[in-house]
């Protein structure tokens, strides 16, 4: 959350000349319902099971794409195996007090509904090992423009294409 999945991952679909698909809006095309209604009528776990179908369908469609993940996807044994075979994985790093800073109350975030500064930082203990486990490459966002954010990302993205190693030989 933050990071700027969604607004690196459109531009670069654009530039790859790829679909682009992104985890949220798959699940509200799918479901009609946005995260957090999903959160507050079916509770965190029917948003998980949604998440994990949106992912497969966008990783097994044939077709090569740019798909922005859901954070949390990660967590999922499944979804994360598809993810480390699926291609390229660029992370874009952030630390806990930039996506704090950006997401400001958290407001339409269920998990940062009521401390987003803790709720960040704890999300990030959590997933960070496993981000790094899978990444072929990193970009960090801390104080990087977003156009400069979405060049690295672009030349990781051609570097990886052109022979991507495997998830986790960093």
């Amino acid at each position: 959350m933050g990071a700027g999945k969604t607004t690196v991952g459109r531009c670069l679909a654009g530039r790859l000349r790829r679909p682009f698909h992104d985890s949220d809006e798959e699940i509200l095309r799918r479901t009609g319902s946005t995260v957090p209604e999903i959160f507050a009528s079916r509770g965190e776990a029917a948003f998980r099971a949604e998440e994990r179908a949106v992912l497969a369908a966008a990783l097994s469609s044939g077709v090569p794409s740019v798909v922005a993940v859901a954070g949390g996807a990660v967590l999922d044994p499944d979804s994360r195996r598809r993810i480390g075979t699926a291609g390229a994985v660029i992370w874009l790093r952030a630390r806990p007090a930039t996506l704090a800073a950006r997401l400001g109350s958290g407001a339409g975030r269920p998990l940062l509904e009521h401390d987003p500064a803790g709720a960040l930082a704890r999300l990030d203990a959590r997933r960070r090992p496993v981000y790094r486990f899978l990444a072929g490459a990193v970009v960090d966002v801390d104080g990087v423009p977003a156009d400069l954010v979405l060049d690295r990302t672009w030349r990781a993205a051609r570097a990886a294409l052109a022979g991507a190693r495997p998830c986790g030989s960093q």
